[in-house]
């Protein structure tokens, strides 16, 4: 039997933002779950499914579009996670932040630069608490 475009969308997202993705789509849930659903569906289960980019080459993208907007810093943070979370180096992201300088000015790659500090500490946080903190 065929996985649904859901249950595709599901498990790719799984794949890229663990357990940050599934509180976006929870956080949902009571104000528009038929939001979530797009998400997971056309999202995950259609775009990222596609064949022809790798999850980190799609992170890269998504980093750089996030991180030119300007305005979507819970977004970018969602998705610098997901970028550590499928392999990418923090100079790869960093680097991917800086360039975006040129063609989305100083103060959208320092706003990127700064949400990618915060969500490496918490990323080195975690790493602690799971190794018992040593």
């Amino acid at each position: 039997m065929q996985q649904s475009t859901y249950e595709k969308g599901l498990q790719r997202l799984k794949e890229v933002d663990d357990i940050a993705g599934e509180k976006v789509i929870d956080s949902l849930a009571d104000i528009s779950p038929d939001l979530g659903r797009y998400v997971i569906e056309f999202g995950f289960g259609e775009i990222y499914s596609r064949p022809g980019l790798t999850l980190q080459q799609r992170e890269l993208a998504t980093v750089a579009a996030l991180t030119a907007m300007g305005t979507a810093q819970p977004q970018l943070k969602v998705h610098l996670a997901a970028a550590l979370n499928v392999g990418l180096s923090r100079l790869e992201i960093t680097e991917t932040i800086m360039q975006m300088a040129l063609y989305a000015g100083f103060p959208a790659a320092l706003n990127g630069m700064f949400a990618a500090k915060e969500v490496f500490a918490e990323h080195d946080r975690l790493d602690r608490s799971e190794s018992g903190g040593h």
